[in-house]
């Protein structure tokens, strides 16, 4: 063998070997039972040897960050509660890290603190009190009280319902409102913690009582409750007043003595019971930056859990979907992140909430529910700011969100915010107080960001559940080329005063098409369009809306939408609803049936007979004929093979896996072993 080829077969082998550790992989265990004194690099301690798991994931992250030179690193965790005393901060020089659960188990990230030594109250034998000795969690102030992982009830009046504001301001003040009758007690000012809650069509208020003025019915409170969406004789109740803990499931902390009471309900003993309450708002950080971002970081088959809701001193007052509040796994300028099978449980904001110039996060297969806000937010709500450093293109499939908005009703289950290019497919988002899937935050037809989002296969279902108004089961706003709504599956939407649509067309939406729907039970109508220009609806399914099945508000000097080879079934309420005045739209090739026995004779819109209607030149084309469903009634709008609409160019829907697939939901069984 000559020199020349020993050379490079020794230049092969170092590349291999250079090009094997460039790809080995550094492994970190932590465990409840570990020592962070360890090595880490085992699961279980080791018999006689000074080994074994580490005891805490910061710990692990500090270990990947000095032992790591050209690995990937994985940070395994081990089944139990894993307490974190501060939020895991995550930065560009931890791109690579993936933290998963073991196989087959199921770890659980937590910021909770357990409160122990519970002894009745003397003399009322209802009533449980225990000391907090942690003077830190005594600081923190905390806003949640979990008994065996059930959420627990902040004491509150009345207990079930509301009180009524009179009128919906003092002398035009944002801060001040009216009560009626004896519903406030003046010494709920004094405490300086007892909290205001206000209702107001879409969007809320929380702040605390500052003064009242008995004469005048006048409260003041810490900050702004009224917005611009003023609502005559608001709902409201009270929250945190000691007087007001009267009912099983109720608990109040005095922040001056340090003293939490309970009042346990019927099982409940509080001598056995884990008693727990959250001392972090964060739990998970990824801090990059435009020129560092952090990247290719994944969580799988993990719990993160107990998380606080803050109030600051002049309150809390939103303007739509809870969007001030903030998410207990937080990321700004991170790029292809995963976060897959994970579950996000007991917490007092939204989930998730990737911001500025994160693009291409994975987010699938995840479960999200007991949320004081919403499931997921992605983008950048300045308008300005979203041109600059973009959000988008995520997946963000598969996920089951429901019971949200505990805290913050107006919460969205999925909203993107100015972002592009994301794909939003099968997920089952479900028990909201407001919209199931908002796209979009820009109102009127200034240009934006967002465009090209494909939301298909959802499936969306008990929202608004008469909580609050103005709401869909999809909603948008602003210019949005290339977006589509299509094949997803929504039904009862259900708002308080007015506004439970099931497709939301808002305010100066445009470029979207929405195609393939079926939609039923909403309780105002199925489909609404505020105002907008060229939205294309072909191909839905529309059912049993019961104030109206189709409604229009604005209209405009352009083509506000077409409307197609649609299919609408009803059997209470009107067809039309709204304002249909002009012919800026255009409606045709359609089915109609109205089930009433004297439905084939009713009016279109506002008392306009079929015949004018037709002659007006809207629905030259369209029947009204039953199109003949499976079984309608059983919500099956399968068609059968004699079914009209077969003929008239309308094409079967399909929906036979929407919502969360199997094959993605959450599971423990494809964690890393």
């Amino acid at each position: 063998m000559s020199g020349s080829t020993v050379r490079i077969s020794i230049g092969l082998i170092v590349s291999c070997v250079l090009a094997i550790q460039a790809h080995a992989t550094l492994r970190f265990y932590v465990a409840t039972n570990g020592n962070d004194g360890w090595s880490g690099h085992y699961a279980t301690p080791r018999k006689n040897a000074n080994n074994g798991p580490l005891a805490s994931l910061p710990e692990a992250i500090r270990r990947a960050r000095s032992e790591r030179k050209h690995e990937q690193v994985e940070i395994l965790l081990r089944e139990g509660v894993h307490v974190l005393d501060e939020p895991v901060l995550l930065t560009a020089e931890d791109s690579g890290l993936t933290v998963a659960a073991c196989k087959n188990e199921t770890p659980i990230v937590s910021g909770q603190s357990e409160i122990r030594g519970w002894e009745r109250v003397e003399g009322k034998t209802n009533l449980w009190h225990a000391h907090v000795a942690d003077e830190k969690l005594k600081q923190w102030n905390f806003r949640e009280l979990f008994v065996n992982n059930h959420r627990k009830q902040r004491a509150r009046t009345p207990n079930d319902g509301f009180f009524h504001l009179v009128g919906n301001s003092v002398g035009g003040e944002s801060n001040k409102v009216k009560y009626a009758g004896g519903d406030i007690k003046p010494e709920w000012a004094q405490s300086g913690e007892v909290e205001l809650i206000a209702h107001q069509l879409w969007a809320g208020s929380r702040n605390r009582i500052v003064a009242v003025d008995t004469n005048s019915h006048g409260i003041t409170l810490g900050g702004r409750a009224i917005t611009e969406n003023k609502e005559d004789n608001g709902r409201y109740y009270i929250e945190n007043a000691r007087d007001a803990l009267d009912k099983p499931g109720e608990w109040f902390f005095d922040v001056k003595t340090g003293e939490v009471f309970y009042w346990p309900e019927a099982g409940e003993d509080l001598g056995k019971a884990r008693v727990t309450v959250p001392h972090l708002s964060e739990l998970v950080l990824l801090n990059g930056t435009a020129r560092a971002p952090v990247h290719n970081v994944a969580f799988r088959g993990l719990t993160f859990a107990d998380a606080d809701w803050r109030l600051a001193t002049n309150g809390y007052c939103d303007v739509q979907a809870a969007v001030f509040v903030r998410g207990a796994f937080q990321g700004k300028f991170v790029n292809d992140c995963a976060i897959e099978k994970c579950e996000f449980v007991r917490l007092g904001g939204w989930a998730i909430d990737f911001g500025s110039g994160c693009q291409r996060e994975r987010i699938v297969g995840n479960v999200m529910h007991d949320l004081g806000a919403g499931g997921l937010r992605i983008g950048d709500m300045n308008r300005k700011a979203a041109f600059t450093t973009p959000a988008g293109q995520c997946e963000i499939t598969d996920n089951a969100i429901h019971n949200i908005g505990i805290i913050y009703p107006p919460a969205v289950g999925i909203i993107l915010f100015h972002t592009a290019g994301n794909h939003v497919a099968h997920n089952e988002i479900h028990h909201t107080y407001y919209t199931a899937i908002s796209v979009g935050w820009s109102w009127g037809y200034k240009p934006t960001p967002c465009g090209t989002n494909i939301i298909e296969f959802n499936h969306l279902h008990d929202i608004g559940q008469k909580m609050l108004s103005d709401m869909g089961g999809i909603y948008t706003l602003g210019l949005e080329p290339g977006t589509v709504l299509r094949n997803n599956l929504i039904h009862d939407v259900n708002a308080l005063a007015y506004g439970g649509w099931g497709l939301y067309t808002d305010e100066g939406s445009s470029g979207i098409m929405l195609e393939n729907n079926i939609v039923y039970r909403c309780g105002s109508a199925n489909i609404h369009q505020h105002y907008g220009k060229e939205n294309i609806f072909r191909n839905n399914v529309l059912a049993f809306g019961r104030e109206a099945q189709l409604a229009r508000t604005r209209p405009e000097d352009h083509i506000s939408f077409f409307f197609t080879n649609n299919i609408i079934l009803y059997n209470s309420g009107a067809l039309f609803a709204g304002n249909w005045s002009g012919t800026n739209y255009v409606i045709d090739h359609n089915i109609y049936f109205d089930m009433r026995p004297d439905g084939a004779t009713r009016s279109v819109e506002g008392g306009t007979t079929w015949d004018t209607w037709k002659k007006a030149g809207h629905d030259v084309h369209s029947i009204f004929a039953d199109p003949l469903f499976v079984a309608a009634n059983k919500y099956d709008f399968a068609l059968r093979k004699e079914s009209p609409a077969r003929k008239s160019g309308f094409k079967p829907i399909d929906m036979h896996d929407v919502g969360v697939r199997k094959q993605f939901a959450r599971t423990t069984k494809d964690e890393i072993d």
